[in-house]
């Protein structure tokens, strides 16, 4: 198993960045695609981006694409999302998820692992 603990969510103006952070513990950290989803008010839980396990493979919804990468250090056992040109509708609570497989498929329900949840909040 893995257990999830995110961190550099905060309050941004349009235009900025943020770096979003995964921190995973246990022993096969490495073995977990990761995914990132977020949930705006008022909005349902969406998926953001995903990586496989070996980091050789990403997926964007289409509104980050160009803006946003994720990607992971297994060495570190941590995966990232770096958030660029942020806009005032990135604004949500994002988590990072794992689930024990090679494939970050887009559905919330494949995941097996939850972080707490990060706030970011995106002022125009």
């Amino acid at each position: 198993q893995v257990q999830l603990v995110e961190s550099g969510g905060g309050l941004v103006q349009a235009g900025g960045s943020l770096r979003l952070s995964c921190a995973a513990s246990g022993r096969t950290f490495s073995s977990y695609a990761m995914g990132w989803f977020r949930q705006a008010p008022g909005k349902k839980r969406e998926f953001v981006a995903g990586i496989n396990r070996s980091g050789g493979s990403t997926d964007y919804e289409d509104s980050v694409k160009g803006r946003f990468t994720i990607f992971r250090d297994n060495a570190k056992n941590t995966a990232y999302l770096q958030m660029n040109s942020l806009k005032a509708e990135d604004t949500a609570v994002y988590w990072c998820a794992a689930r024990a497989g090679s494939y970050a498929y887009r559905g919330s329900g494949e995941y097996d692992y939850w972080g707490q949840g990060t706030q970011v909040t995106v002022s125009s």
